[in-house]
């Protein structure tokens, strides 16, 4: 029987600048997460849900019917006539470096559990097999919806479920690192499998050696905690077992395009193989796979026959 996955979280109009060309496109590090799980899993094995709030708006509309086509089931999705979605905008420098500036502060996404829909729909996730969530999904909430959020995993968790976290920490969505460690103690506390970037995990608690890094986060209660270390070894500690250190596909420097959603797409090669019965080696070299993929092309999104067999 089919499992069933949602992701949680938020996804952008994208405006990206190139010479005088400015493009636009969608953006969201777990909508980038969910599209890749669908593409590397059959629905039979497992069906993705993207959960989050969009306007009614026509950009609304046409991040529905590009998910859909992607096999990203949108039906928990909420639509709010008063409210759109983020906007946020890179520009690019001459040597390649980005800026990002960001419209987000009435977007439709951080709403989602203040709705008179919320609890309808928090019942339905409450038995799904898996929920993901990343530290945006959690930074984008009032205080009000991060406590609902918490008590919809720890409901899900209590019906057999598995709460899945990726760190993502992003400082200029918090209002202070204190803040950010308090609500990452809490969601840790009912998370099954933690995927932790080093560099994300060294800027909010400080610099410290990888194995005080899976120590603390065991601690919290976490039974798998994923490493990512960029263009480094993954390393995959399971409690009671050893630990798995995967080494990532070697790229030469000219190959590497563009590393947006390299972080989202590794998280996804992972759970494709991990969610349908496979160990967490090969998760992880499907990771490494996926994400070496990804930062060949540009954009966060790469083009579907471009994806690894």
């Amino acid at each position: 029987m089919s499992k069933k996955i949602a992701v949680i979280g938020e996804c952008m109009i994208e405006l990206s600048e190139k010479g005088a060309q400015v493009n636009r496109g969608f953006g969201g590090d777990t909508l980038n997460t969910s599209v890749y799980i669908a593409r590397q899993v059959s629905p039979a094995e497992l069906s993705v849900n993207y959960v989050t709030a969009l306007g009614t708006d026509t950009f609304s509309q046409q991040m529905m019917d590009a998910w859909q086509a992607e096999n990203v089931k949108t039906d928990l999705i909420q639509r709010m006539s008063d409210r759109m979605p983020g906007l946020y905008y890179i520009e690019t420098d001459d040597t390649g470096e980005r800026t990002f500036y960001y419209w987000r502060n009435e977007a439709a996404a951080k709403f989602w559990l203040e709705s008179e829909q919320s609890a309808a729909i928090c019942e339905q996730l409450a038995g799904f097999d898996y929920l993901y969530l990343s530290g945006i999904s959690l930074a984008i909430l009032s205080p009000s919806s991060r406590e609902k959020l918490l008590a919809l995993l720890k409901q899900c968790r209590a019906n057999g479920g598995k709460v899945i976290f990726d760190n993502n920490y992003r400082p200029r969505l918090w209002a202070s690192k204190e803040e950010t460690q308090q609500v990452y103690q809490q969601m840790l506390q009912c998370t099954d499998i933690a995927f932790l970037t080093l560099d994300d995990e060294d800027a909010l608690w400080g610099e410290k050696p990888v194995e005080e890094v899976i120590a603390r986060t065991q601690a919290a209660g976490v039974s798998e905690v994923v490493v990512k270390r960029g263009a480094d070894s993954c390393l995959v500690a399971i409690t009671g077992e050893a630990l798995v250190d995967v080494p990532a596909v070697k790229l030469p420097k000219e190959k590497v395009v563009d590393t947006t959603a390299a972080g989202d797409s590794f998280s996804a090669g992972y759970l494709s193989v991990r969610l349908t019965g496979g160990d967490a080696a090969a998760a992880a070299k499907r990771g490494h796979l996926t994400a070496s993929t990804v930062i060949q092309h540009r954009g966060a999104i790469i083009p579907r026959d471009a994806m690894p067999a």
